[in-house]
């Protein structure tokens, strides 16, 4: 032990040596205009969480406004760190096996500001990998929606940082990392479909079903208590997703150009498709079925955004709106208690964006990806649906499993008292709001 406690302070002197030589290095081959546009993404990818926070928060009860907003703040602190550390070497890093990267760049070590060609052959390495992060620590707050109102605080940092390792950067690497076996086989995701939203949508129905319904669910009063927190929100994660799709372009050029475009008119179609499917189904139009909708347009562009044209971009956005909206309808048939709607958006939304893509895929839109059926190779249909049932099996599986370890260790969830109480006052000691002088 006194051994191992000896070469501890060494390793650590190497990685820190390793990642001071890095920055030492002089750039070269850097585009500023594409340097700059992705920094930028970077920033409105980040935004986003932030805006998460404000979608999420005003769809819950008044009483636990901050607890469902902490949620998305505090994944920027550890998911950040966890990033640095081992994140994004496991994600990123020299594949091993096709499955993960190793542990090469841990701490950032040669992880520098010269250009990385498997990831952005114009941009600095560590700009590549600061937009990353913002991927990372946006997914598990994702995932948050489904258990709010019920999750021990404490439970759930350790939930996101333990499902961060085992669930997210095994699936990136095999979806974006060098050497990852979906990429490898051509799977298209383009920003994030399989990554991000079919892996958060469906650990999100690992959690309810561990986790189990809110206390009074079907009974008591649960309407949104702050729909116009909601729509600011939604408003934000509208804006920051060009950065989230365009961005991954990594590049300020055509390809850009393109993604951004589809990322608007999917939305907007999404939004009012949802918007009218819901008019014609319960008679009215709600502001909350428009958000609804835009963030579900939102989901579905996003693996297609750099392959697709504008075109197809709008029947994905009324497939997605109507699509959606269907399977939100849908939960009080099945039974569970999806609190603000992550499976029917964001688990079912990636699934419809995924596969969409295998149709629509052009390499006139992008020569670095793949026609789908409509431009002569209906092979990509297959190859999406595979790569969809992977990550909905993976992601399901290993989030149930640390989930039931989790509630057999430490208990996930809060007692009735505290969630009667509310989770502001009995997580965290303060309340959203003060009314009195």
């Amino acid at each position: 032990m006194k051994r191992l406690w000896a070469i501890f302070p060494l390793i650590f002197l190497e990685i820190l040596v390793g990642t001071t030589s890095a920055l030492a290095a002089t750039p070269a081959r850097i585009d500023t205009g594409d340097t700059a546009w992705l920094l930028t993404s970077a920033a409105l990818v980040l935004l986003m969480t932030p805006g998460l926070a404000l979608f999420y928060g005003g769809m819950v009860r008044r009483k636990n406004v901050l607890g469902t907003l902490m949620h998305s703040f505090v994944a920027m602190g550890i998911i950040s760190i966890q990033w640095v550390l081992m994140g994004y070497s496991l994600a990123f890093g020299p594949d091993v096996g096709h499955f993960i990267g190793n542990l090469h760049w841990m701490g950032l070590n040669h992880v520098g500001l010269t250009p990385d060609p498997d990831y952005g052959a114009t941009v600095p390495h560590q700009a590549y990998m600061i937009f990353q992060m913002m991927f990372a620590i946006i997914t598990p707050a994702l995932i948050s929606g489904a258990i709010a109102e019920r999750m021990k605080f404490s439970a759930y940092l350790v939930f996101m940082t333990i499902w961060a390792f085992l669930v997210y950067d095994p699936l990136a690497h095999w979806v974006w990392g060098a050497g990852g076996w979906l990429k490898n086989m051509g799977a298209l995701d383009f920003a994030g479909g399989l990554v991000v939203h079919i892996s958060s949508g469906v650990s999100a129905l690992a959690c309810i079903l561990v986790l189990g319904k809110r206390k009074g669910y079907k009974v008591d009063i649960m309407a949104p208590h702050n729909l116009t927190m909601t729509l600011l929100g939604a408003a934000l994660l509208w804006f920051g997703w060009f950065g989230f799709n365009a961005g991954s372009a990594v590049a300020s050029g055509a390809l850009a150009t393109s993604a951004f475009v589809a990322t608007h008119i999917a939305t907007a179609a999404a939004a009012l498709s949802w918007m009218f499917t819901e008019w014609i189904h319960r008679g009215k139009p709600t502001a909350l079925g428009f958000a609804s909708g835009a963030v579900a347009g939102l989901v579905a562009v996003t693996p297609a955004s750099g392959f697709i044209g504008p075109l197809p971009s709008l029947l994905l956005g009324l497939l997605a709106g109507a699509i959606c909206y269907a399977a939100v309808s849908l939960k009080p048939r099945f039974g569970y208690d999806d609190a603000l709607d992550v499976i029917g958006v964001h688990g079912i939304g990636g699934t419809v964006g995924a596969l969409f893509t295998g149709f629509f895929a052009s390499v006139l839109i992008n020569p670095g990806g793949a026609n789908g059926l409509f431009y002569g190779h209906p092979g990509q249909v297959g190859i999406q649906a595979l790569s969809v049932v992977c990550a909905w099996g993976y992601s399901f599986v290993v989030s149930f499993i640390i989930l039931k370890v989790l509630d057999a260790v430490m208990g996930l969830r809060v007692n009735e008292e505290d969630e009667s109480t509310g989770l502001d006052l009995s997580q965290h000691g303060e309340v959203g709001y003060t009314f009195s002088e």
